[in-house]
């Protein structure tokens, strides 16, 4: 210690500053979904932090991707959907009448289980699609938009020397990431994902899944799986559902190591589903 160091006096300690809680982004409160007269998710009361990967699981017809999509009103274009309770986003309740879909759902983007390039549009069509909802922009504005959004997405410097070529030139894994690059483009605050990979070959899943990692410091996201090992993998909580019902939700390592509900042990370990 320096002669100067050892004459000062010790700096005394401040009162603790306990660390911020994280904020939530979108969750429900007492949340059920319906077809017609058929429940499908009954009374999930769940929230979703900022910056943060958050996996629903559970076996076929538990009611995640039913619940999936109650969170951005998509539920509502099934034949005879509708829910009681609310869906919150940054505290505002989105199914309000005053609240208008199309301008929701440039906050809450979803990519679907199959990709959905569209078919009659160039690469960069489609990654400015979804900026048409408010009829932005002028084209050098879109164009910065389109490749901050395929960056993002890791896709620019795969495609960038073919923009205009149809979406449909591309593999299912880089079609993917063409439906998450037009997703993020309007900048959401909140991605779903549908089973993503369920229809990509293990180098598509793996680009899928490391892209995640990167978004999540940009994006709040909830992601429907199947696969234990890539829900354990890529999420920081896992919410388990079975037969509409949110049995457990929790850090993703307590979910899978130490579950405190037995459904969900028997369906992480195994032993059904």
């Amino acid at each position: 210690m320096t002669a100067l160091a050892g004459a000062l006096p010790a700096a005394s300690p401040g009162p603790a500053t306990a660390p911020a809680a994280p904020r939530t982004v979108v969750e429900t409160e007492r949340l059920t979904a319906m077809y017609g007269k058929v429940t499908a998710i009954r009374n999930v009361s769940l929230g979703f932090t900022a910056n943060r990967v958050h996996a629903l699981i559970g076996p076929s017809g538990c009611g995640k991707s039913t619940f999936l999509r109650t969170l951005n009103r998509m539920h509502e274009l099934a034949v005879g959907g509708w829910i009681t309770g609310r869906v919150l986003l940054e505290g505002e309740d989105i199914y309000a009448p005053r609240v208008n879909p199309m301008q929701l759902r440039k906050r809450v983007g979803m990519v679907f289980q199959k990709p959905t390039p569209f078919p009659t549009m160039s690469i960069r069509q489609n990654v400015a699609a979804g900026l048409k909802v408010d009829g932005r922009a002028s084209r050098g504005d879109t164009d910065e938009v389109v490749e901050r959004a395929l960056r993002a997405a890791a896709l620019w410097d795969e495609v960038k020397d073919r923009l205009d070529e149809s979406a449909l030139s591309l593999s299912g894994g880089q079609q993917q990431r063409l439906c998450i690059a037009r997703t993020i483009a309007p900048r959401p605050e909140v991605i779903l994902l549908d089973e993503p990979t369920a229809s990509l070959d293990p180098l598509g899943t793996q680009r899928i899944e490391e892209l995640l990692f990167q978004l999540k410091e940009a994006f709040t996201i909830v992601i429907v799986t199947h696969n234990m090992q890539q829900a354990a993998r890529v999420s920081d909580t896992t919410s388990f559902f079975y037969l509409g019902h949110l049995v457990e939700t929790g850090a993703t390592r307590q979910i899978f190591t130490a579950p405190r509900e037995d459904q969900t042990e028997a369906y992480v370990t195994g032993r059904f589903g």
